[in-house]
C-alpha cells in the first residue's frame, strides 16, 4: 500500500509537472497531502510537514539573503566588467559563452556543493546571457550537466553516502571511477558544443553591447541595454573584495552557509545602501525573486517530509529491490548505473543510498559479486548527474529559481543530455573494469 501509493504519488508529480498543467508549487503541496490522507497518516500530517520545513529551512535562510545579495550586487554594477570581457572575447559567439560557461562550472563545482555552484554561476552568466539574448534555459541546462558530473567528488553528498552505508574508503569508490568520471568531462563539454551551436543558429552572433554593427548584417542583433546603478570606483572594489572574500568562504566551507549570507548581504547593505529607503526600495524591487524561489523550497520540504514521514520512500525502494530477479545478479551493476539517473527523479540522496543501496549490495554479494561496485555504479548517476534537475533536492530550486526557468521546461531541456552523461560514464566504466 504505502509503495503504490508512493509510486503513484512521484508519477503523478512528474506527469504534472511536465505537462505545465499544475503549477511545481501545488503539485508539490497538495499531492503528498492526498497520498498521507490514503495511507491513514492524515493525523500526522502537521508532524510530517513539519519535519519537511525543518530540514529545508537552512537552504530556505541561505537563499533569501543569497537572492538578495546577488541581485544587490547586479544594480550595483559588480558584473558588468566581466560581462564585457566575457563578450568581448567571445565576439557575441553564444558557442563560445556556452562552453565559458562549462569550464567555469566544471572548475567552480569542485567544491561540491551544488547550491553554491549554482548561486556563483547563475549571478556570474545570466546578465551575460540577457546581454547577449542568449535563452536562460540554456544556461541551467550547461551549468546542470557540469555540476551534475563534479557531484562524484569523495566530498559531495552521493560518493560520502555511498562509502557510509557499505562502509569504503574513497579507493573502493571514487579512485576506480575517475577513469570514467573524466569521460563525463569530456561529453559535458561535447554537448556544451552542440547546445551552444544550436543557439549560435538560432541568435547568430551577437554584437558586444555599444559595439555598432549594420543593422542588415547576417545574424547580427544587438543586445539590449541594462541599467545599472552608478557606483563609485572606492564602491565598486569593497564590492569585489567582499564577494571574492564570499566567494572563498563558500568553497573553502568556512562557515555554516546561511550565517555566510546573512552577513555578507548585512555588509553589502552597509556598502551600497546605507539608507533605509534605499534598502526599502531594494527589498520592493527583489522580494518577488525571493519569494519565487523559497516557496518551492519549502513545498519541497511538504513532499520529501511526507513521502519520507509515511514510509512511502522506503517501501518504494524496497518494492524496487524485489523486482530483481535473482539470475540477474550478475548485471545488477551495469543495471544499477544505467537506472541510477533516472531514479533521481524518485528518491532522495538518503532514501537512495541509506536505503536501496545496502540491500542490492547485499544481494550482489550474495551472488559473488563486489559490493563496491554497485556503489560506484550508483554515484554514475544518483544524485550526481541527475541532482540538478531532481525536484527532491532544493539546489535544484536555485538553479531554475535564480535564473528565472519553469522546472518542467528545465527538465524537459535537459534530460536526455545528463542521461547521457551517465551512459557515457558507464561504458567507460564498463570498459575500464570499474564495474562489470
Amino acid at each position: 500500500m504505502l509503495a503504490a501509493t508512493g509510486f503513484l504519488t512521484i508519477v503523478a508529480f512528474l506527469v504534472a509537472v511536465l505537462s505545465q498543467r499544475v503549477s511545481v508549487f501545488i503539485a508539490l503541496t497538495v499531492l503528498p497531502i492526498v497520498a498521507a490522507v490514503v495511507v491513514g497518516e492524515g493525523g500526522r500530517l502537521g508532524e510530517l510537514v513539519l519535519a519537511g520545513f525543518e530540514t529545508v529551512a537552512p537552504v530556505a535562510i541561505m537563499i533569501t539573503f543569497a537572492v538578495l545579495y546577488f541581485c544587490l550586487m547586479v544594480d550595483a554594477g559588480l558584473f558588468d566588467p566581466a560581462v564585457r570581457r566575457v563578450v568581448r572575447w567571445a565576439g557575441g559567439d553564444p558557442l563560445k559563452i556556452t562552453v565559458g560557461t562549462a569550464v567555469l562550472t566544471l572548475l567552480v563545482a569542485l567544491d561540491g556543493d551544488g547550491a553554491s555552484t549554482f548561486l556563483i554561476m547563475v549571478s556570474a552568466m545570466l546578465p551575460i546571457y540577457r546581454r547577449i539574448g542568449m535563452r536562460p534555459l540554456v544556461l541551467t541546462a550547461v551549468v546542470c550537466l557540469g555540476a551534475g558530473v563534479m557531484n562524484m567528488v569523495p566530498w559531495g553528498g552521493p560518493t560520502a553516502r555511498a562509502m557510509a552505508a557499505l562502509d569504503l574508503t574513497g579507493g573502493d569508490v571514487f579512485v576506480p571511477v575517475l577513469p570514467a568520471m573524466g569521460a563525463g568531462i569530456v561529453w559535458v563539454l561535447v554537448a556544451a558544443v552542440l547546445i551552444g551551436r544550436a543557439e549560435r543558429r538560432r541568435i547568430g552572433t551577437v554584437a558586444e553591447p555599444g559595439t555598432a554593427v549594420p543593422a542588415d548584417a547576417p545574424g547580427a542583433a544587438q543586445a539590449p541595454a541594462e541599467v545599472r546603478t552608478p557606483v563609485g570606483r572606492v564602491r565598486f572594489w569593497l564590492n569585489v573584495v567582499l564577494t571574492v572574500a564570499l566567494v572563498v568562504v563558500l568553497l573553502a566551507q568556512l562557515a555554516e552557509l546561511p550565517v555566510v549570507f546573512v552577513v555578507a548581504f548585512v555588509l553589502a547593505l552597509l556598502i551600497n545602501r546605507p539608507g533605509w529607503e534605499d534598502q526599502k526600495d531594494l527589498f520592493t524591487r527583489h522580494g518577488h525573486s525571493v519569494v519565487l524561489v523559497t516557496t518551492m523550497i519549502f513545498a519541497a520540504g511538504v513532499f520529501t517530509g511526507v513521502l519520507g514521514g509515511t514510509g512511502m520512500i522506503e517501501a518504494m525502494a524496497r518494492a524496487i529491490v524485489g523486482l530483481v530477479p535473482a539470475g540477474a545478479g550478475g548485471a545488477l551493476p551495469t543495471l544499477v548505473a544505467v537506472t541510477s539517473m533516472p531514479l533521481s527523479l524518485v528518491f532522495t540522496p538518503d532514501a537512495y543510498y541509506f536505503g536501496v543501496l545496502p540491500v542490492l549490495a547485499e544481494t550482489t554479494a550474495a551472488l559473488g559479486g563486489d559490493p563496491a561496485e554497485v556503489a560506484r555504479a550508483a554515484i554514475l548517476g544518483q544524485m550526481t548527474t541527475g541532482f540538478p534537475l531532481s525536484p527532491l533536492t532544493a539546489s535544484t530550486f536555485i538553479l531554475v529559481g535564480m535564473a528565472g526557468v519553469q522546472l518542467g521546461a528545465h527538465q524537459r531541456f535537459v534530460f536526455g543530455w545528463a542521461f547521457g552523461t551517465t551512459l557515457v560514464m558507464t561504458a567507460a566504466a564498463l570498459a575500464t573494469g570499474a564495474i562489470v
